[in-house]
């Protein structure tokens, strides 16, 4: 297992929401210390809410039922 660090932020109608993978990292703690170390950037200073830490399994499938464009 691997733990995701994402910044995420919904922004006002009209403007596209902030998806970010910050990085990918061998356990919480390590995700953790990386928000310690970014957190006082541009943007995530003025949005701290906006980490989160999503565990991930490796060697499995995580999407399988394709997708439809419209």
């Amino acid at each position: 297992m691997v733990h995701l660090l994402w910044f995420a932020k919904e922004m006002p109608e009209g403007e596209e929401d902030v998806e970010l993978l910050i990085g990918v990292y061998s356990s919480q703690a390590e995700a953790r210390a990386a928000i310690e170390r970014v957190k006082n950037e541009r943007g995530f200073a003025e949005f701290p809410q906006g980490f989160q830490i999503s565990p991930y399994q490796l060697n499995r499938d995580h999407w399988a039922e394709g997708f439809a464009i419209v």
